[in-house]
């Protein structure tokens, strides 16, 4: 199975893929965690996304296309994988096509987490406080979760387009979601 995870900031996505993952035994594959291992191995791509992250900016797409194409080329993502924080943007979505077409396969299903955002405010927050992260108030965070939204939107509605997209409700408990998310999947826990 090849899957994909979308949902905003404080959703739960991280918690709910490894949860996911580990029930249909596929690998999960986050973004984040592709940029942090190729900057602390200082790979040759690595190297030119940390000069965009030291600055505070988005890693281009055609890095993160390189990062996650080498990636998906791995043995372990053979019996299929699930994509958390990729894609982010149409150029994305067709440069993933592409990649799964080079390999005889495509996207089987993509996973959207629908959040109360003031639920979602209120959780940020808080952590942003626990944290000790004064920067990250109500107003950014607020923010974000617009812009989120925004670049989301086609995203989501082309996979709606296409009858991939499965929404579920990411409120509740982290038991109560996942079987939620594996239900929607046809997935027995």
């Amino acid at each position: 199975m090849r899957l994909i995870i979308m949902g905003p900031p404080g959703a739960g996505k991280g918690t709910q893929a490894a949860v996911l993952a580990g029930a249909i035994g596929v690998t999960h594959i986050s973004t984040g965690d592709i940029f942090r291992l190729n900057v602390s191995n200082a790979t040759p791509l690595g190297v030119q996304a940390k000069a965009f992250m030291d600055a505070g900016e988005y890693v281009p797409d055609d890095l993160t296309n390189s990062m996650v194409r080498d990636r998906l080329s791995k043995s372990d993502c053979g019996a299929g994988f699930l994509l958390d924080g990729y894609p982010r943007t149409l150029e994305q979505v067709g440069e993933l096509d592409s990649m799964l077409e080079g390999a005889g396969g495509c996207v089987d299903k993509v996973v959207e987490l629908i959040v109360d955002v003031d639920e979602v405010v209120n959780r940020l927050v808080k952590r942003s406080a626990d944290q000790g992260r004064s920067d990250d108030g109500e107003g950014v965070i607020r923010r974000r979760l617009e812009v989120y939204f925004e670049a989301t939107a086609p995203l989501t509605e082309l996979y709606e387009k296409r009858g991939l997209l499965v929404r579920v409700s990411g409120m509740g408990a982290v038991e109560d979601v996942s079987g939620r998310v594996l239900e929607a999947l046809g997935v027995n826990a």
